[in-house]
């Protein structure tokens, strides 16, 4: 489904409930119980929880956007890595040379169609793109050197292929095995029910009307935000997924 579909459904449903909710606490409950009087304690009790809630939606999504972020610098990192590593070996001596060309774009292949699929759906990832990785360390520091010029490059490649590694670990510590915990759930799932539909309910003095559009807004406007948190969980899926370019990419350079 659209995410866009999807967002609006969600939201459309959190307007239809809290304004149903607010229309039959007004309509069930007495006219002369109190509430107006009430006000200014359940402000206070409102300012205070609203204000809490607020600040962990805050976090999380903050939190969820970064994550992204570093998702698609890491890939990149990783990808560029990978290519400077296989430029660096070109200066080795054969078959060290033409193995490790061979070895980085089967590995950017495996990254883009085996690694990224699994990294979606939280499944489990194949061991294949670690020992392709490992194949060529090998293969750079078993290729003999002669001279200054090669040795660098030597070195280049095997400094390039641990910055590989290092964006490697990262990209998997990101994968959908994270996400926003059932702890965190529950308090912004809880505190969204106190904030959108309990607290707003014991307000007293606004007409009928009013009322059903306040409680609904706020009730449309919070499931928004447990929207965007929802999308944000994996950052290799959902409606802000990194796609694998940067492999793509990657294995266009070293054709």
């Amino acid at each position: 489904m659209n995410i866009f579909v999807a967002g609006s459904l969600w939201v459309a449903g959190a307007v239809c409930v809290g304004g149903v909710i607010g229309y039959l606490v007004r309509r069930v409950s007495r006219e002369n119980e109190g509430r107006p009087g009430n006000n200014d304690a359940a402000g206070q009790v409102f300012t205070i929880v609203g204000g809490l809630h607020a600040v962990l939606v805050a976090f999380v999504l903050i939190s969820l956007y970064d994550a992204v972020g570093t998702v698609g610098q890491n890939a990149q990192t990783e990808a560029d890595g990978l290519v400077a590593a296989s430029w660096a070996a070109d200066a080795l001596p054969e078959p060290a040379k033409d193995r490790v060309h061979s070895l980085a774009a089967a590995y950017a292949r495996t990254v883009r169609e085996q690694e990224w699929p699994r990294l979606a759906d939280g499944g489990e990832i194949p061991a294949t793109g670690a020992t392709q990785l490992d194949q060529m360390r090998q293969a750079v520091a078993e290729a003999p050197t002669d001279g200054d010029w090669q040795l660098s490059r030597k070195t280049e490649a095997s400094d390039q292929l641990w910055s590989v590694y290092q964006a490697r670990q990262q990209r998997l510590g990101h994968s959908g095995a994270g996400g926003v915990g059932p702890v965190v759930w529950f308090a912004l799932i809880l505190g969204s029910l106190i904030t959108a539909l309990l607290l707003p309910n014991l307000f007293g003095g606004t007409r009928l009307a009013a009322h059903v559009i306040i409680v609904s807004t706020l009730a449309g406007t919070i499931t928004l935000l447990l929207f965007a948190i929802h999308q944000l969980q994996n950052p290799f899926s959902g409606g802000v997924s990194v796609p694998p370019e940067a492999f793509t990419s990657a294995l266009a350079r070293l054709a």
